[in-house]
């Protein structure tokens, strides 16, 4: 039986190097050009009618725009609205990458800290560029606290600093282990159906009812998991602009 870490092992399709850097185009590459372009398809096939009464698809639409759209209002305000068409992707893209990882054979980008960890990397500059734009040197203000007494600077001002820099550590690493143990625990359940003869065998049905179980469950995480990368964006988001 392959092992359960097997199924997050990279694997070129093309390989690319450029100057001695290994850029092949990769499983991993691959299922994010795929997740991409489901995406693509979804939102012109859900918004090319535009129908008073709305079908499914459009509704589907319609309900992760609102979603995300009160996300960015109640955590960010009226200054957030420039900033919502990039929540709003980087929302679908995360669910879809994760929804479209639980099919059998197909690869979850999502459950590599590489992948998180760029994307939090590059929110974590973003939001910090956006505050210097617009506050200057008033946004090193968000490292002590409006009202702490000034004797008390030298404590905590270095554990805002460390709370501000663990930001997109804490951020990719709660996705990625998510998907990860998920996963993990679904290919080690699906190999006990295996073994105890699945569908056909009696033995096999208590885990195969526990396997379809597990993975109502990933769906469920894969959703929560993209909405709270989202939110946490909007409140880092909130206080680069607000300086809370």
């Amino acid at each position: 039986m392959a092992s359960p870490l097997e199924q997050f092992t990279i694997v070129p399709i093309v390989d690319i190097e450029v100057a001695d850097i290994d850029i092949s185009f990769t499983n991993s590459s691959l299922w994010m050009a795929i997740t991409a372009a489901v995406l693509v398809i979804f939102m012109i096939v859900s918004t090319q009618r535009r129908a008073l009464v709305p079908g499914r698809m459009q509704a589907s639409a319609e309900y992760f725009y609102q979603i995300i759209a009160d996300m960015v209002r109640d955590n960010v305000g009226s200054q957030g609205r420039p900033y919502f068409p990039f929540i709003f992707s980087l929302f679908m893209f995360i669910l879809f990458g994760n929804l479209l990882g639980l099919i059998p054979g197909a690869f979850t980008f999502t459950s590599h800290l590489a992948v998180t960890f760029a994307m939090a990397a590059f929110i974590f500059v973003g939001v910090t560029i956006i505050g210097l734009a617009k506050h200057g040197f008033k946004f090193f203000s968000l490292f002590f606290p409006h009202g702490a007494p000034i004797v008390s600077a030298p404590v905590l001002i270095p554990i805002e600093i460390i709370s501000y820099f663990s930001r997109p550590i804490s951020l990719s690493v709660r996705l990625f282990a998510n998907m990860t143990v998920g996963h993990v625990l679904l290919k080690v359940i699906g190999g006990g159906v295996v073994a105890l003869g699945g569908f056909w065998v009696l033995p096999g049905l208590l885990p195969l009812a526990f396997l379809i179980a597990i993975t109502l469950l990933e769906v469920m995480i894969a959703v929560i998991q993209a909405y709270v990368f989202a939110i946490l964006t909007c409140v880092y988001l909130n206080d680069a602009l607000h300086l809370h």
